[in-house]
């Protein structure tokens, strides 16, 4: 199985329990991208039913794409809070550790 099916098959077997909240770690990371339109318009299906998902992802696109807020950390700290439109500089800053530059979202 290939690992776009592989991540796929994890995804829908996490769904099957109706989750309150879904912990979404990398879940694109490594695939390709008939696969990834497909777990984005799944997280975003679950998003819109009413679930809480916490996404944590290094692909920027990925995280503007599917969030409704954005909080940065470095070095295990909150260093910023974001809007989903929020400046990618700013975004990037936050994710540098650069708690002074953060907005509230």
């Amino acid at each position: 199985m290939s690992g776009g099916n592989q991540q796929k098959l994890i995804l829908a077997r996490e769904l099957e329990t109706d989750p309150r909240l879904l912990l979404a770690a990398q879940p694109t990371r490594g695939l390709d991208v008939g696969a990834i339109e497909f777990v984005w318009s799944e997280i975003l299906e679950q998003k819109a039913a009413g679930r809480a998902i916490l996404l944590i992802s290094a692909e920027l696109d990925e995280i503007y794409a599917l969030s409704d807020r954005i909080v940065t950390l470095y070095e295990g700290r909150i260093t910023g809070e974001y809007p989903p439109d929020a400046p990618a500089e700013e975004v990037g800053r936050g994710m540098l550790g650069d708690v002074a530059s953060a907005k509230a979202g």
